[in-house]
């Protein structure tokens, strides 16, 4: 947004039609609603089915934003850090669409990464994380130096294996925080992906075994 080179004018989200979720972080639609309004960027959203498979996800997608270049639109930005497979299908994806691809933060350190983020001023909660890597008590946990300092060694502190994900409620672009409070805590298997699907985001699994997801649900704090 800093960047004088672009103009920031659209986000982008897929939906669980199912559950009315965020895909992979379960986070509520009227949350992720509230967090656009505070940002102030309109938003699009994907609605997906439940577990599409890869051809009907990048079908779906595909349509999207072959939509959104029609529209004006002309570049497409993600926080891959260094995940070099994902970044080729991103590309790959997008220039089919009609879209040039930009990874601002590419091959950045994550611990860096990380320390910026909270010294900024920014504030995350873990909605989900990989039972495989993480156990119950790290979902529902704020994104602070004692997180950090929790993690186990083979865990990324950006989370960019997968290994957990977040919802950012306040930061210096937000208004105001977005009013949320802790609900149930979960666990959910999903069927890993093949070797080369993903849908995301973050990780390419090649074990044929389900994932495991320790879900910390948010709702609305009126």
């Amino acid at each position: 947004m800093q960047n004088p080179e672009y103009s920031i004018e659209c986000l982008l989200t897929t939906i669980n039609g199912v559950h009315d979720r965020i895909t992979m972080h379960g986070v509520r639609r009227e949350l992720l609603l509230d967090q656009v309004k505070q940002i102030g960027i309109p938003l699009e959203i994907l609605e997906l089915p439940e577990q599409p498979n890869m051809e009907e996800y990048n079908r779906l997608l595909s349509a999207k934003m072959e939509n959104l270049n029609r529209e004006g639109y002309s570049h497409s930005l993600f926080g891959d850090i260094f995940l070099e497979d994902l970044k080729g299908y991103r590309e790959k994806q997008m220039q089919e669409c009609g879209f040039k691809s930009i990874f601002p933060i590419w091959k950045e350190d994550t611990s860096a990464l990380i320390n910026d983020f909270i010294e900024d001023g920014f504030k995350a909660v873990i909605v989900s994380a990989k039972s495989e890597k993480l156990d119950r008590s790290f979902a529902g946990r704020l994104i602070d130096r004692e997180f950090l300092n929790d993690l186990p060694d083979d865990v990324d502190p950006c989370g960019e294996n997968g290994e957990f994900h977040t919802f950012v409620y306040d930061g210096p672009i937000f208004t105001n925080p977005v009013p949320f409070k802790k609900g149930e805590l979960t666990y959910r298997e999903y069927k890993a992906p093949k070797a080369d699907e993903s849908t995301d985001g973050h990780s390419i699994e090649t074990d044929p075994k389900k994932m495991g997801f320790w879900f910390c649900d948010l709702l609305i704090q009126s």
